[in-house]
């Protein structure tokens, strides 16, 4: 026997059982030998509220205990930006370690924030699906981490179903338009976002930054991990 196709990481996903766009855009961004992404869903609502985000907590331990029971997974990831920021980071991390006791986790907000950290990312604008009230709570969650949110957009949908038909078009002249103001960089929020595969291009068009809460868990996942390769063409963030 050899050591099996994640001979070099295996990584635990948690995706919502809304969400049709997270796997998709990590399958397309990470073609690496020996690294292997082993998913498990989480029921959850298509309302995207803090009412229904806290609701998910109680299934996080039992989504985490379906991933490869009884073999190493080196991270896991719970893939729900807002979901992660109303339940808390240290709660969705407790609840991944009731399953998988010491192993190392992310979230999509826990890793924009490293991401805006190692880009060097102060002032940021931040586009994101939600409404008002889980817009309120991410824009004051983000500034009490210590980075300044100036620029503001949203396209105001509960539903997860609708977030994840925001065309190309229309989510790329928001970042346009947002990112063009005085900031170091643009965070797009929302895991259900098709937004990766314009990054680079608008990362070219603006002259900075921008990261996206698929984009960056790819990366603070793979490098938790201690996979260090850099994924070209999705953006400066993955190059790193």
């Amino acid at each position: 026997m050899d050591a099996g196709v994640a001979h070099r990481a295996a990584l635990g996903l948690i995706v919502l059982a809304t969400d049709i766009t997270l796997e998709h855009e990590w399958h397309e961004m990470i073609h690496l030998p020996g690294v292997v992404t082993h998913t498990s869903r989480l029921y959850n609502a298509a309302a995207i509220n803090p009412d229904t985000l806290a609701a998910m907590e109680k299934d996080i331990a039992g989504a985490t205990a379906l991933l490869r029971p009884g073999e190493k997974i080196d991270v896991v990831s719970f893939a729900c930006t807002s979901g992660s920021m109303v339940i808390g980071e240290e709660h969705v991390f407790s609840r991944i370690r009731e399953a998988r006791p010491g192993v190392a986790c992310s979230t999509p907000i826990t890793a924009a924030l490293a991401a805006l950290d190692a880009l060097g990312a102060k002032r940021i604008a931040l586009l994101t699906p939600y409404v008002e009230s889980v817009n309120n709570w991410m824009c004051d969650y983000i500034e009490a981490r210590g980075v300044a949110v100036p620029v503001f957009g949203s396209f105001n949908h509960e539903d997860d179903n609708e977030v994840a038909r925001i065309d190309g078009p229309s989510l790329a002249a928001a970042v346009e338009q947002l990112g063009a103001q005085e900031v170091d960089a643009v965070f797009v929020s929302c895991t259900s976002v098709r937004v990766a595969h314009l990054i680079a291009g608008l990362e070219a068009k603006l002259g900075k930054p921008v990261i996206s809460s698929n984009q960056a868990l790819a990366w603070h996942t793979l490098r938790l991990a201690g996979i260090r390769d850099t994924l070209p063409g999705w953006g400066r963030l993955l190059a790193l």
